[in-house]
C-alpha cells in the first residue's frame, strides 16, 4: 500500500530523516527491475508534472525517499496496466495519501474535454494525449515526431492516441535498441496496413448490412480474423528464421 507521508512538506518528506535518501541513477537501477523502459528523463518528466517531489541537496542534486521510490513505480504501473493520464494518476494517488477511499479509475471516453472515470470492472477504451505517450515511453518529441513520419504511430482526429500507440511505440523502441530504426520499419506498416485491409475486404458485406444484429457481428468477425492474421503471420516469420517463439 502508497504510504503516506509525514510532515506535509512533499512527496519526498517521508523517509527525509531516515539515511534511505537516493540518487536519481540509484532510482533508476531500483525501478528498472519491474520497469526496464524508465529512463532518467522520464522520472525528471514525472517530477516536472508534479508526480513526485525528491528533495534536493544545497548543490541541487534531487533526493529520493522510499516513499518517492514507491510513489514512482505506482505511477508507472498505472501507465502500463491503465495507461491513465498522469492527472489522474495524480489525483488519485493524492487521494491515497490523504487516507481516503480511492478505487482505481480507468479512462473512459473523453466528452467536453473532461476524463470520464468508469470503474475499473468496466474499462472503455483508453485515450492519451501527447505528453502522457511521451512519458510512458520514455521518448522525446523528435522521436515521436519520426515514427509519425514514417506512419508507425498516428494521432486519433482529435490529436490524442489509443492505447495500442503506447504498446506500438516500446516496440519500435525495444527494437531500435538492435539496430533497427524506424525506417527499417515501414515495410512491416505496409504489410500490416496490407493484412488489415485483407480482413476490412472480408467483413465489409456484414458492415453494411440492414440487420443491426449482422452489423454488430462484424466487430466480433474482425476481432477473430485480426487474430488469425497475427498467429498466421507469426509463424510466418518463425519458419523463414527457422527458430521458434517460446
Amino acid at each position: 500500500m502508497l504510504q503516506t507521508p509525514s510532515g506535509g512538506a512533499g512527496h519526498g518528506t517521508a523517509a527525509a530523516d531516515t539515511g534511505l535518501m537516493m540518487s536519481i541513477g540509484t532510482v533508476l537501477n531500483v525501478l528498472r527491475d519491474e520497469f526496464p523502459e524508465v529512463t532518467i528523463s522520464k522520472i525528471r518528466f514525472l517530477e516536472s508534472e508534479g508526480l513526485i517531489e525528491p528533495q534536493r541537496t544545497p548543490s541541487g542534486y534531487r533526493k529520493f525517499s522510499p516513499a518517492d521510490v514507491e510513489r514512482l513505480g505506482h505511477v508507472l504501473r498505472m501507465q502500463r496496466d491503465h495507461y491513465l493520464p498522469l492527472k489522474v494518476i495524480r489525483e488519485h494517488l493524492d487521494a491515497m495519501e490523504r487516507g481516503e477511499a480511492a478505487p482505481l479509475p480507468t479512462v473512459g471516453r473523453q466528452r467536453d474535454g473532461e476524463v470520464g472515470l468508469e470503474p475499473v470492472e468496466a474499462p472503455a477504451a483508453a485515450r492519451i494525449g501527447r505528453a502522457e505517450l511521451l512519458a510512458a515511453v520514455g521518448i522525446g518529441e523528435q522521436e515521436l515526431d519520426e515514427w509519425e513520419s514514417y506512419g508507425l504511430i498516428a494521432p486519433l482526429p482529435d490529436g490524442v492516441y489509443d492505447a495500442e500507440a503506447v504498446t506500438v511505440a516500446g516496440l519500435v523502441l525495444e527494437l531500435g535498441r538492435f539496430g533497427i530504426e524506424p525506417r527499417h520499419l515501414r515495410a512491416m506498416k505496409a504489410a500490416a496496413d496490407r493484412e488489415a485491409g485483407l480482413v476490412d475486404q472480408v467483413v465489409a458485406p456484414l458492415k453494411r448490412h440492414r440487420n443491426p444484429q449482422t452489423r454488430a457481428h462484424a466487430e466480433a468477425r474482425t476481432k477473430e480474423l485480426a487474430g488469425l492474421t497475427v498467429k498466421l503471420h507469426a509463424a510466418l516469420v518463425q519458419t523463414a528464421l527457422g527458430v521458434r517463439l517460446p
